[in-house]
């Protein structure tokens, strides 16, 4: 039924843009504009996926609130199934304070319902449902990351193709078992921070020599700099796509690896996949969110063609 299943965080976010310093303690800054938006990852990840085509389902704990109400229409509208969400009474649905400063932010996350997900609750009639598994986000979910391995053993044992996307641990522990995990893991999408956390090296080409052994496709985020790809003994860099105006960068790597699976799961060859997943990260930059730039297709097709000089 489904192309990909998404299991992830989901929370909304709380952004703040045009703030007058920087936060300090006993003082009261003031921001020119706020957002409430969805927020997580793994959404906006599953959002942009079904504006490019694919169909997305969900999988994700959220709390019977209004937060979680925003969650779940967001997804709706997206064109995201959302029949997999887990609603609790238990606990709230979680929030992310952004704070926006040009090319960078600072966060503030309150997991929430997102902490209590579990594997067993992304059940096998779940996947089976689906032709690829992605999961984003591991360290705020550390009840699914502790089965982590055993989910995606399951869903490569029904055929399924399988992604991840660790992004950033907030403890800054980093403790994940890269020799035992990236064996069931098809794509692995870190960026350059991440990959030289998770592997204890300090550049790209370290971190991917130290899982080359046992990983299969990795695909690096690096910024203004493009993105490194490394399978079976060979590398590929290609260049990113620079936005001279950025709205802000919120979303800029999920909607890379967007990009990149929306052609992996068509079969495209890899270095098609990874230029077409820095061009979709080039355009969730050019405007406000994680997801603005992608109202529909049309939309990505017009910016990608204006700003980027790429046919989509």
């Amino acid at each position: 039924m489904y192309d990909v299943l998404v299991v992830g965080e989901l929370n909304v976010d709380i952004i703040l843009n045009r703030i007058d310093g920087f936060p300090e303690v006993g003082k009261e800054k003031l921001s020119k504009d706020l957002r409430v938006v969805l927020g997580s990852s793994s959404a906006i990840f599953a959002s942009n996926l079904a504006t490019l085509g694919a169909q997305v389902a969900f999988v994700g704990k959220i709390g019977k609130d209004q937060f979680g109400q925003l969650v779940e229409t967001s997804l709706k509208q997206k064109g995201v199934g959302t029949q997999f969400l887990v609603h609790t009474n238990d606990h709230q649905t979680g929030a992310t304070v952004v704070l926006n400063y040009d090319m960078d932010r600072a966060m503030v996350t309150y997991p929430g319902a997102m902490e209590h997900l579990t594997e067993k609750e992304v059940r096998n009639d779940i996947l089976t449902e689906a032709r690829h598994l992605h999961v984003s986000s591991v360290f705020l979910q550390p009840n699914l990351k502790k089965n982590l391995v055993q989910l995606m053993e399951r869903a490569k044992s029904f055929g399924l193709t399988t992604s991840l996307d660790p992004q950033w641990d907030p403890a800054e522990q980093w403790d994940l078992n890269l020799q035992e995990l990236l064996p069931v893991v098809d794509v692995f999408l870190p960026n350059r921070s991440e990959l030289k956390h998770l592997t204890k090296t300090n550049s790209v080409h370290h971190g991917i020599d130290a899982i080359k052994d046992f990983a299969n496709i990795v695909a690096v985020k690096d910024g203004e700099n493009g993105a490194i790809l490394y399978h079976d003994g060979e590398t590929i860099r290609k260049p990113a796509y620079l936005n001279k105006e950025v709205a802000d960068c919120i979303g800029a790597g999920d909607s890379f690896d967007a990009g990149f699976i929306s052609q992996y799961i068509q079969g495209k060859d890899l270095q098609t996949c990874l230029d077409f997943a820095n061009l979709v990260g080039a355009v969730n930059t050019t405007e406000a969110g994680g997801t603005a730039a992608f109202q529909d297709l049309n939309k990505v097709k017009s910016i990608a063609k204006e700003r980027f000089s790429f046919s989509i």
